[in-house]
């Protein structure tokens, strides 16, 4: 079987070729956000027509598109869709056994506030499990655990995806940026802390950002001193941590000092009037949905029961913990790796210049983790709690054959949505996208910085994302005279403005909120938050670039 190089410029014409390029995602998006057309029905469609342009304009041979889509299929279960489907059911353990109803009553008993619920759940609870496991669990759970506290599904699935942006960059304990450095040969340690000297800004920025896209102007001016001190305690330690420390532990360390920080403000500060409101204001389609909650207990709990809501969240992070760390990770794999180099696809496939520096082959295997996976140290989290709240084993598989029936159409949309971020990947038609950014000259730091926000949008990872564009922005800043750690860094700070519209993270928003079907009302309520965010990261790094003070925070 021969090899096959990537071809960036198919039809001759940069422009031309761009344009093929993005016909998969535009295709996909519209459908989605037209609202007509069911996300797994969109989602299968892109895939035939991303196989179609891969085979026909990229030359792409046939058998290595058809085995690309099957191996992102096969990723897109493990371990994305394996995580969704095991939150999932340890969410409906906790509802089952009024776990959930005495964590409402426990979040409620820190504050009625819709607004400062949101900052302590979908902000700092998010982050931290961002920083233990990323790769869709914080949206899982935080989407989940609003929908139980009474949040509108659009409020619930839309603001835990906005407030999952921040935090991205060091999800999953630093994964994004190991795979940055391992694709640009830079220091991760620098790496990391470049990052730092950009996302910090927009971790302040953030929180007000929900606040006001939940509740408005002046609902967000009511309680901005709360607003300030989550951020503050966020941003500050998130730097000092990526600078200082390492960039391994980033996230979970920034957002404990912030949920801390907040629960102890509002024991002496609570807003002159509560926001009871669980919808968002202005047009919320999905509050016509709601059943009417009942009233909410409002007896404080005891310390018992604080404990008995407290439990299954303390167990997941305590097991989210170990199965982050590395020392597990290499045990683990020790015991169960099983690894399927895909035939005649794995290392058949070179990537060319000017995206790597010298035709490098693109490994494509099936890497089967089973006991290592965030979604197996979820179920066993999930296992334990239940058996811990008195589940007998029939009635936790019981639970879970309808968790399965719950997630099964989700399930099939995210291993479509990676079957195409595998194929536009390994196929080159990503690259192609990435260097009409590449061409913008004195732009390229605002361009290139929008570069990661596309790649996070494609490929539904950050990680992903670093890996697929690293070395196509070390490689154009060297070219354009600009330092490649700033735009290295920035490809991963651009990137976590991506994380709410790319499709398999508003598909898992969906399933946690319980209101699949409504993916194109959700991309359309987050999709101008996203852009405008992004290029407010863009602007950043453009000063960073060129404007002193700001080129003083560029490492060398």
């Amino acid at each position: 079987m021969n090899t096959w190089n990537q071809v960036y410029n198919p039809l001759g014409s940069a422009a031309l070729s761009t344009i093929a390029a993005a016909i998969p995602v535009v295709t996909l998006l519209v459908l989605i956000a037209s609202g007509k057309v069911k996300a797994h029905i969109a989602a299968i469609i892109a895939v035939i027509l991303t196989n179609l342009i891969a085979i026909f304009i990229f030359t792409m041979p046939a058998n290595m598109s058809i085995r690309a889509s099957v191996l992102g299929i096969v990723s897109g279960f493990f371990p994305i869709g394996w995580i969704v489907l095991n939150v999932i059911f340890l969410y409906q353990l906790t509802v089952a056994t009024g776990q959930f109803e005495l964590l409402k009553r426990a979040v409620g008993g820190v504050t009625e506030d819709r607004r400062l619920q949101l900052l302590l759940i979908a902000f700092s609870f998010g982050a931290f499990f961002e920083g233990a496991s990323g790769f869709g669990t914080p949206v899982a759970i935080t989407g989940s655990v609003l929908i139980g506290l009474g949040f509108s599904p659009l409020a619930a699935s839309g603001l835990s995806l906005i407030a999952n942006t921040a935090p991205v960059a060091f999800g999953a304990l630093g994964t994004p940026i190991q795979g940055l450095a391992s694709v640009t040969g830079l220091d991760p340690y620098i790496l990391g802390a470049m990052v730092g000297r950009q996302l910090p800004l927009f971790s302040l920025i953030v929180p007000f950002w929900v606040v006001w896209a939940f509740a408005g102007w002046r609902g967000m001016k009511e309680v901005w001193p709360a607003i300030l001190v989550t951020g503050l305690s966020f941003a500050i330690p998130q730097f000092v941590i990526s600078n200082y420390i390492n960039p391994w532990i980033v996230d979970i360390g920034a957002s404990l000092i912030s949920m801390g920080c907040l629960i102890l403000f509002l024991k002496v500060w609570q807003p002159k009037k509560l926001w009871l409101s669980p919808a968002l204001r202005g047009r919320d389609e999905s509050a016509a949905t709601m059943t009417t909650p009942k009233p909410m207990d409002k007896t404080s709990l005891t310390q018992k029961e604080l404990w008995i809501a407290l439990l299954p969240w303390i167990i997941v992070c305590i097991v989210m913990l170990i199965w982050g760390s590395g020392w597990f990770k290499n045990w683990a794999n020790s015991i169960f790796l099983y690894k399927y180099p895909v035939p005649e696809l794995h290392n058949m496939i070179n990537t060319m210049p000017p995206v790597a520096a010298k035709p490098t082959p693109q490994g494509a295997s099936f890497d089967f983790f089973y006991l290592s996976f965030t979604g197996t140290g979820m179920l066993i989290a999930a296992i334990i709690s239940g058996f811990l709240a008195g589940f007998s084993p029939g009635k936790m598989v019981s639970t879970y054959g309808s968790t399965i029936k719950l997630c099964a159409i989700s399930l099939i949309t995210i291993s479509a949505m990676l079957a195409i971020g595998t194929l536009t990947r390994l196929s080159g038609v990503d690259a192609t996208l990435g260097l009409a950014f590449a061409a913008t000259g004195v732009l390229y730091p605002f361009f290139g910085t929008l570069l990661g926000w596309l790649g996070v949008a494609l490929t539904g990872s950050d990680t992903a994302s670093n890996i697929l564009f690293g070395n196509l922005q070390k490689i154009t800043s060297q070219q354009l005279g600009l330092s490649p750690i700033l735009m290295a860094a920035a490809n991963s700070s651009g990137g976590v403005m991506g994380k709410m519209i790319d499709a398999q993270s508003i598909v898992v928003a969906s399933t946690a909120t319980n209101w699949y079907g409504h993916e194109g009302t959700i991309l359309r309520y987050v999709f101008k938050h996203s852009i405008v965010l992004a290029c407010l990261v863009g602007l950043f790094v453009t000063l960073q670039a060129y404007v002193y003070p700001f080129t003083e925070m560029v490492l060398k």
